[in-house]
C-alpha cells in the first residue's frame, strides 16, 4: 500500500470518530450501496492496475476504487466491533454489582428471618419440653413414694453383704499381715538379742584383757611403783625431799591405780608439828581433793578415779596469787581463787604416801611411836610422785600425764621419782 493510500484511511478513521455519536445506547446503522459488496468487475480491476499521476490533497475526498471502500469498511467494521465489546464490558460489570448488591440485601433479609424463625422454634420447643418434664415428674413423684422404702432396702442389704464381704477380707489380710509382721518382728529381735549377747560376751573379754594387760604395765614409761596391799595402820611409806620444803608454790604429781575408794583416802601428805595437814592430795570416792593448810582451803574435781584404772593428779598452788587448782589427766577440773593467800609452807616436815599424820600421831612420830588411821590408808599402786616448788604450766603437765610416754615425765626439784630416797612400811612393796 502506498504512502497516499495510508494517508487517506486515517483521514477517514478520523473523520469517522468526530461523526460517531458518543451514546452507546443509540443503535449503529451502516448503509451500503450495492456496489461496495465483495464483486468486483473487469473495468474496475482495470482502473486499480492504472495508476494516478497527479496527486491530490491528502484530505481531499477523491473518488476510491473499490478495493479502498473495501478497506476502509473492513477498518470501521473492527473499530465498531471494539466498542460493542467495550459496551458488552461495562453492560456485565453493571449488571453484576447491581446483582450482588441485591443478593446481599436478600441474605440480610433471610438471616434475620431465619434468626427470628429459629428463635421461635426454640421457645416453642422449650416450651413443649418443660410441659412434658413436668408431667414426668408428677408421674415420678407418684411412682416413687411406692418404690423408694424397695429401693432403700435393697440398697441396705447389699451395702450390709459388702461391709461383711470387706470385713473378711480385712481381717484375713490383717491376720496374713500380722503373722508375716510378728515373724519379722521375732527373728529381728532374736537376731538383736544374739547381737547383743555377743558384744556383751566380746566387752567382757575386751575388759578382762584391758585389765589384765593395765595390772602389768606402770604408766607413762615408769620402770617402778608402789604397792599397798590392804589397809592397816601402819601401812604407807616415807619419802626423803631432796632439799627443804620451803616454799611460797608447789606442784605435786603422782599416777594412781586405786583397788578401792573410800570417804577418804590419802594419796600425798605433808605435815610438820604445828600443822599436820600442810599440804595434801587425796581421794573423796571418785573425787579428788587438794588442801593447803588443812580441810578449810580445799579444790575438788570430780569423778577424778576409777578403780582399777591408772588415773593422773597434779595439785598447784601459789601464795602469791592464792590459786590452787587440779589437774586430771593433763586437763584442769577444777580451781579455786584465795587459798593460803601470802601464806609460806614450812620446812623440816614429812611427807607420807598413802596415809596421813594427825597431831598426836606426828607427835608420837617424832618420838619414834607412829599410829595412824586404817580406814584412810591407800590400796593399790602409786608412782611418779614429783614435787616442784613452782606452779607448772599446762604443757608441762601434759607431758607428765602422757600414759604412753617412754619416760616416767619430769623430775620435781623437791622430790624426784627414782631418785630421792623412800621407805616402805607396813607391807608396802616396790615393784617393777
Amino acid at each position: 500500500m502506498s504512502v497516499l493510500r495510508i494517508v487517506q484511511v486515517v483521514c477517514l478513521v478520523v473523520s469517522a470518530s468526530v461523526v460517531m455519536p458518543q451514546n452507546y445506547e443509540d443503535s449503529i446503522r451502516f448503509s451500503y450501496d450495492e456496489s461496495y459488496y465483495n464483486v468486483i468487475s473487469e473495468g474496475d480491476q482495470s482502473e486499480v492496475d492504472t495508476h494516478t499521476v497527479t496527486p491530490s490533497s491528502p484530505c481531499t475526498a477523491p473518488e476510491f476504487s473499490k478495493w479502498d471502500k473495501l478497506f476502509t469498511m473492513l477498518e470501521n467494521s473492527q473499530m465498531k466491533e471494539n466498542m460493542l465489546l467495550q459496551y458488552s464490558d461495562d453492560i456485565v460489570k453493571l449488571g453484576l454489582q447491581s446483582v450482588r448488591a441485591e443478593m446481599l440485601e436478600m441474605a440480610a433479609q433471610s438471616r434475620a428471618s431465619c434468626a427470628a424463625a429459629v428463635e421461635n422454634s426454640v421457645s416453642r420447643a422449650e416450651a413443649h419440653i418443660e410441659e412434658k418434664l413436668l408431667q414426668a415428674l408428677e408421674r415420678l413423684h407418684g411412682v416413687s413414694a411406692q418404690h423408694q422404702a424397695q429401693q432403700m432396702e435393697q440398697i441396705l442389704e447389699a451395702t450390709k453383704e459388702q461391709v461383711t464381704q470387706l470385713d473378711k477380707v480385712e481381717k484375713n489380710c490383717i491376720h496374713d499381715r500380722v503373722k508375716s509382721f510378728q515373724s519379722r518382728h521375732l527373728e529381728k529381735e532374736e537376731r538383736a538379742q544374739a547381737i547383743s549377747a555377743e558384744l556383751r560376751r566380746l566387752n567382757e573379754k575386751l575388759d578382762f584383757y584391758t585389765r589384765a594387760t593395765a595390772r602389768q604395765i606402770l604408766p607413762a614409761g615408769c620402770d617402778m611403783a608402789l604397792f599397798f596391799p590392804m589397809r592397816s595402820p601402819k601401812t604407807h611409806a616415807e619419802v626423803t625431799p631432796q632439799r627443804s620444803m620451803k616454799t611460797h608454790a608447789v606442784t605435786v604429781c603422782l599416777w594412781i591405780k586405786p583397788t578401792e575408794t573410800l570417804n577418804k583416802t590419802v594419796l600425798f601428805s605433808y605435815g610438820t608439828a604445828t600443822n599436820p595437814l600442810e599440804l595434801q592430795l587425796l581421794l573423796s570416792g571418785s573425787s579428788a581433793l587438794f588442801t593447803v593448810r588443812g580441810e578449810a582451803h580445799l579444790v575438788e574435781a570430780r569423778s577424778a578415779a576409777t578403780e582399777g584404772l591408772w588415773a593422773h593428779l597434779c595439785g598447784t598452788w601459789s601464795s602469791q596469787q592464792g590459786l590452787a587448782s587440779l589437774w586430771v589427766d593433763g586437763q584442769k577440773a577444777a580451781s579455786s581463787p584465795g587459798v593460803a593467800e601470802g601464806h609460806e609452807i614450812p620446812a623440816d616436815g614429812v611427807i607420807t604416801l598413802g596415809q596421813e599424820y594427825n597431831g598426836e600421831g606426828l607427835a608420837k612420830r617424832f618420838g619414834f611411836q607412829e599410829t595412824f588411821n586404817a580406814d584412810e590408808a591407800f590400796t593399790g599402786k602409786l608412782s611418779g610422785v614429783n614435787v616442784w616448788d613452782r606452779v607448772l604450766d599446762e604443757d608441762e603437765i601434759s607431758e607428765q600425764a602422757r600414759l604412753e610416754g617412754r619416760t616416767c615425765g619430769s623430775r620435781g626439784n623437791l622430790v624426784a621419782w627414782g631418785v630421792s630416797q623412800i621407805v616402805e612400811r607396813g607391807g608396802v612393796k616396790l615393784i617393777n
